[in-house]
């Protein structure tokens, strides 16, 4: 019997003078046109908060030291497989967020905390809308 596998995924909530930042899907086949968070999944030989510092360079390149980064929020979601979204802040960083994947999103863009764009993915508003309400964990497509 095979052994059941979690797909591992990551997401910055990068904050600046109550604002997050996000970025708007384009051309992926997932969710085009809607907004969501600098984020990515974990490859194998690497830790989550090394994932998200990754991720954050090639999408935006912020460089993020792996040690700056704390775990806010969990996301245990339902789609297509099973997923956990780890859900990091970064206490600091170096650069300016700038768009380095246009061929994979076409906005990022700073939004005030809890005025999230109509056009954001239902799961990543939710999980923001837990995560700034102060709760550390949420499940997301069981019902």
């Amino acid at each position: 019997m095979a052994r059941f596998k979690l797909i591992p995924e990551v997401y910055l909530v990068l904050e600046r003078e109550g604002r997050v930042l996000m970025s708007r899907r384009f051309n992926t086949g997932y969710e085009d046109g809607k907004y969501s968070l600098v984020a990515g999944h974990v490859d194998g030989g690497e830790t989550f908060r090394e994932a998200m510092a990754r991720e954050a360079m090639e999408e935006a390149g912020l460089a993020i030291d792996p040690d700056a980064l704390s775990l806010v929020h969990v996301m245990h979601r339902r789609s297509e497989e099973e997923r956990a979204g780890f859900f990091f802040r970064a206490a600091a960083w170096r650069g300016e967020p700038v768009n380095r994947e246009p061929d994979k999103c076409d906005d990022l863009a700073w939004f005030p905390v809890g005025a999230w764009p109509d056009s954001t993915i239902p799961y990543i508003r939710a999980a923001l809308d837990h995560l700034f309400a102060g709760r550390g964990y949420c499940e997301f497509g069981w019902g």
